[in-house]
């Protein structure tokens, strides 16, 4: 799969960072799901790994974990006692930094972005929102769900009051301008793939991971890149349509090479992404969701969740129909996590319910 971590260990060593992650998280063989796969098709598919970034600790886990390590690395080398985040109401973005200040002993102040029309109580109520009050955080409601200068506009409102109050906040944005400290977080996760991979003979021709504000996509591609490693990996649109998300993940790419100050080590034809799973938008499910479900509980006892990791398991499961990964050995899914929101779906994964 690669050559050596050490280099790209090098360029994160002395970045601030917070440990509170539970690492390395297993890498599973998705053996029931390749052989219905297999069967399905009539002819062999290559292996099916899973990264399980679902148990990366810390309140349910999931890859905001590798990312917000970074991010209160940041926040508290620059002395602050406040998180002030935005995200969509069921945002394990938002979840995850509520139980980092919690666990850091800082304030937290959530922003409540509308982006999933239409839905009732318990997507407002329950999974992700739950916890948020669970960990202590201080809510916001922000009307709009689909213009990040707007909302990050309302933020710096939001922090600007606490810093009238005699408060240190620190800003975690995830608009596609912002220096992508998070990006580092999943870095570091291709250096604990390389360890893994070696030490299992495992060599990786192809990874699948979800795409959605490109950190986890972002850090895994220029990752793997620094690292020498030069196979495909699939971003899975779970926000938007693939033109944009290909503008968004190259251009924060580029931003990311310029914070590690490695120059232009992604070259644009390496950025892909796919919105063939996507539906109408962010957070409404479609057939290819509830497959996705299905076959992960049924057939390996997996979790995914209808925003992210069902839709981009959806993707794997899709490209390996479509031929994509003839030829190969094996090929990684890198689960993200997302439990709690699952709870906020119950009536829609299960309308006869």
């Amino acid at each position: 799969m690669m050559r050596t971590p050490d280099a790209l260990q090098l360029r994160l060593d002395g970045l601030p960072r917070v440990r509170l992650g539970h690492f390395p998280t297993p890498l599973e063989k998705m053996e029931r799901l390749a052989s219905h796969l297999s069967e399905e098709l009539g002819k062999p598919v290559p292996s099916l790994w899973v990264k399980r970034d679902d148990c990366s600790g810390v309140a349910t886990g999931g890859n905001k974990v590798r990312q917000l390590e970074y991010s209160f690395g940041a926040a508290q080398a620059a002395g602050a006692d406040t998180a002030v985040i935005t995200g969509a109401v069921q945002s394990n973005y938002m979840r995850t930094a509520a139980a980092f200040a919690a666990k850091l002993g800082m304030e937290c102040h959530v922003q409540l972005e509308n982006r999933v029309e239409g839905m009732g109580e318990e997507y407002h109520k329950s999974g992700n929102v739950l916890l948020d009050r669970m960990f202590g955080a201080r809510m916001h409601h922000f009307p709009l769900g689909e213009d990040e200068k707007a909302a990050d506009t309302n933020l710096n409102s939001i922090a600007a009051r606490l810093k009238r109050e005699g408060k240190k906040p620190y800003l975690f944005t995830l608009s596609a301008d912002t220096k992508p400290v998070t990006s580092l977080g999943y870095m570091q996760c291709v250096v604990e793939l390389f360890e893994q991979s070696i030490a299992g003979d495992m060599p990786f021709d192809a990874v699948v991971v979800p795409s959605g504000s490109a950190a986890t996509h972002v850090g895994t591609l220029l990752g793997l890149r620094l690292a020498g490693y030069t196979g495909p990996v699939h971003g899975i649109c779970v926000r938007r349509d693939a033109k944009s998300q290909t503008e968004r993940v190259l251009s924060i790419t580029r931003l990311a090479e310029d914070m590690l100050g490695c120059g232009e080590i992604v070259p644009e034809s390496d950025v892909i992404c796919r919105d063939d799973w996507l539906g109408p938008s962010y957070g409404k499910m479609v057939e290819s969701t509830h497959e996705a479900i299905d076959l992960a509980g049924r057939l390996e006892a997996l979790i995914v969740d209808p925003v992210y990791t069902a839709k981009s398991l959806a993707g794997l499961i899709g490209l390996t129909r479509a031929g994509a990964f003839e030829g190969m050995g094996n090929v990684l899914y890198i689960h993200t996590g997302g439990l709690p929101a699952l709870f906020a779906y119950r009536s829609a994964i299960y309308p006869d319910d």
